[in-house]
């Protein structure tokens, strides 16, 4: 992409995402909620370890390499993840595959959480992007809850950086099953990279946070 430059070097600019009902088809770069990508299939035992068990939370068509994905697992306790929101201990897991349709199979589907289809990103300057609301945003500099270095600083030891967030102000209405909570408590999770001039290595959950 031209703009990649301006999006996770210079990150003047950004691509936002938004959520909507339906079904992921041509016009849609991904979705949220319902079943995890096909990929998944025969992956119960790599997702789930020992007595903790993991939700399916989103996939998003990567950017950059159109036969690729990142998808987003999410323990089923709460707890567990709460305890564990800053990298290397950060209990999300984001994982790169090539890219599949979403499974019949409904092994990691969250009951929390109706599908939405996720449009296909739109370039906007950065700094304009602190005023709105989307679903993820991807590139720029993050629009952060929480300010502390802590957050950061084993992420920078080891070169990785912002990558893109999924920020929970910008779920559309539909998205939440009825008298269950967000995933983040109406936060923010915050994915980071190895990025370099050509190619993007090793997404990682860098942190959450909520207010």
């Amino acid at each position: 992409m031209k703009n990649c430059m301006n999006i996770l070097v210079e990150r003047t600019d950004c691509i936002l995402y938004y959520a909507g009902p339906g079904q992921s088809n041509e016009h849609s770069t991904g979705w949220i909620g319902g079943n995890a990508p096909e990929f998944f299939d025969d992956q119960e035992d790599h997702i789930h370890e020992g007595n903790q068990r993991y939700y399916f939370y989103l996939s998003l068509v990567h950017p950059f390499k159109s036969e690729s994905m990142i998808s987003i697992f999410i323990p089923e306790d709460y707890e567990e993840y709460l305890d564990n929101n800053i990298y290397p201990n950060c209990s999300i897991k984001v994982i790169e595959h090539p890219t599949s349709t979403e499974s019949v199979r409904d092994m990691f589907t969250n009951p929390g959480l109706i599908k939405h289809a996720i449009s296909d990103g739109e370039i906007s300057n950065d700094e304009k992007s602190m005023d709105q609301s989307f679903l993820i945003k991807l590139g720029g500099k993050p629009r952060l809850i929480q300010n502390p270095d802590y957050y950061f600083t084993k992420l920078t030891e080891e070169s990785f950086s912002f990558l893109f967030q999924i920020d929970e102000d910008g779920y559309p209405e539909t998205l939440l099953q009825d008298g269950y909570s967000y995933p983040f408590s109406f936060g923010s999770l915050y994915i980071f990279a190895k990025v370099e001039m050509n190619e993007i290595q090793n997404p990682v959950a860098g942190f959450w946070q909520f207010s």
